[in-house]
C-alpha cells in the first residue's frame, strides 16, 4: 500500500500537479495564483512609490522650470500654452476611452474654476517669476491651507478654530514675513515686495478655486473635470495674454532651448504625468498621504532651485521654511481631527462617492 502511495506521489511529481513535499499539497495552477497575486502586490508598492514621486519631485521642479519658461516666453501665453495643450490631450483621451460627454452647465463651472486655478493663480505666479526666485515662490504657495482656513467663514463654511488652527495660521504667516523681511524694501538685490505680494495673490486665488470646487456641479470624473479646467483656463490665459499686449513681446525666434525645454516639461510632465498620478492616488492611497506633497513640494524647490540655477539659500530662508511648514501641519493636523470635523455637505458626499477628489484641478 505505501509503495503504491509513493508511485502516485511520484507521477503527480513529474507532471507537475504538486508543487510541495512534506508540506500541504499545492496544486501548480493554485501556485500560479499565488505567483501572480505576490508579483501584483510588488507591482502596486512600486506604482505607489513611482507615484509619490511623480507628484513630490516633478512638481517640486515645476517652479524652476516655469521661472526657466518666462525668460523668453511671456507669461500668460507660455501657461496658455501648457493648460491648453495638456488639457485638451487629456480630454481627447478620456472622451476616447468612454468617458461620458459633459454638459453645458459642466463647462459653465469649468471656465469659472479654469479662471480661477489657471488665469488667476498660475497666470499670476508665472509672472511674478520673473522677479522673485523660484525657491521662494515655492514657499509662499505653501501657504495654499492658511487662506482656505480663512476663507472659510467668508465662503459660508463653518469651521472650528481651534487652538491648533490659530497657532498654525499665527506660525505660517509669521514664516512669510520672515522669508519676505527687510531685505524686500532694500532697492539693490532685496526680494521684490511685488513679486512676493503677487505669488500670495496666486496662493489665495488657487484657495478659492478650490472651495469653489467643493460646492459646483462638475462631471463626476475628476480627470474630466481637470481636462476641462485646464482647456478652459488656457483659452483665458490667451485671451488676456493677447489683450495685455503679450503677442507683441512674444517672437519665436527668440524662444530659447531652455525655455522651450521647460515648458514641454510643464505640459507633459507636471500637467499630464504628475496629475495622473496624482488623481490615481485619491483612489488608492488615503488623503492624508496625498497631502503630503504640499509640505515635500517647497523643499523640493528650494533644492532644486540652489542646485540648477544658483538661487541663494539663507539662514532666514532655513527658519522661514521651518516655521512656514510646521503652521501648515499644525493647521492640516487640526483639520483632520475627530473632535473638529463637521458633517459634510450633499455635494461633497456625493463628489467623495463617485471618486472624484477635493482639490480637482493640478498642482503646479
Amino acid at each position: 500500500m505505501y509503495s503504491e502511495r509513493g508511485t502516485q506521489i511520484r507521477m503527480l511529481l513529474r507532471d507537475g500537479q504538486i508543487l510541495n513535499v512534506g508540506g500541504p499539497a499545492v496544486n501548480q495552477a493554485d501556485g500560479r495564483k499565488h505567483a501572480v497575486s505576490r508579483g501584483q502586490q510588488r507591482v502596486s508598492t512600486v506604482s505607489l512609490v513611482l507615484a509619490f514621486a511623480a507628484i513630490y519631485l516633478i512638481w517640486g521642479s515645476t517652479y524652476l522650470a516655469i521661472r526657466y519658461a518666462v525668460e523668453s516666453i511671456p507669461p500668460l501665453l507660455m501657461m496658455a500654452a501648457r493648460h491648453f495643450t495638456a488639457g485638451s490631450l487629456l480630454y481627447a483621451w478620456l472622451r476616447f476611452r468612454g468617458t461620458p460627454a459633459p454638459i453645458r452647465i459642466h463647462w459653465r463651472n469649468a471656465a469659472i474654476a479654469g479662471g480661477l486655478f489657471f488665469l488667476g493663480s498660475h497666470g499670476t505666479l508665472a509672472w511674478a517669476e520673473q522677479k522673485v526666485p523660484s525657491g521662494l515662490a515655492a514657499l509662499l504657495c505653501a501657504t495654499l491651507p492658511l487662506w482656505i482656513v480663512v476663507l472659510s467663514p467668508l465662503m459660508g463654511k463653518k469651521r472650528n478654530l481651534s487652538r491648533k488652527v490659530i497657532a498654525g495660521l499665527v506660525l505660517g504667516f509669521i514664516g512669510v514675513a520672515v522669508l519676505i523681511g527687510p531685505t524686500a524694501f532694500h532697492s539693490q538685490g532685496g526680494l521684490s515686495l511685488l513679486g512676493a505680494a503677487v505669488v500670495l495673490l496666486a496662493s489665495l486665488l488657487w484657495a478659492v478655486g478650490t472651495m469653489y470646487t467643493q460646492r459646483a456641479g462638475l462631471p463626476s470624473s475628476s480627470s474630466l473635470s481637470s481636462a476641462m479646467q485646464m482647456m478652459t483656463g488656457g483659452v483665458l490665459l490667451c485671451v488676456v495674454g493677447l489683450m495685455t499686449g503679450e503677442a507683441g513681446r512674444l517672437h519665436l525666434s527668440a524662444v530659447t532651448l531652455k525655455s522651450g525645454l521647460a515648458l514641454a516639461y510643464l505640459t507633459i510632465f507636471g500637467s499630464l504625468v504628475a496629475f495622473t498620478a496624482f488623481t490615481w492616488l485619491h483612489q488608492v492611497s488615503s488623503p492624508t498621504r496625498n497631502s503630503t506633497y504640499a509640505y515635500v513640494n517647497p523643499v523640493v524647490a528650494v533644492f532644486v532651485g540652489w542646485l540648477f540655477a544658483g538661487e541663494a539659500v539663507s539662514i532666514m530662508t532655513l527658519v522661514a521654511t521651518a516655521i512656514i511648514l510646521s503652521g501648515v501641519a499644525l493647521v492640516n493636523r487640526a483639520e483632520r481631527d475627530p473632535m473638529h470635523e463637521h458633517p459634510a455637505s450633499d455635494h461633497q458626499v456625493s463628489r467623495r462617492r463617485s471618486g472624484e477628489p477635493e482639490y480637482s484641478a493640478a498642482a503646479d
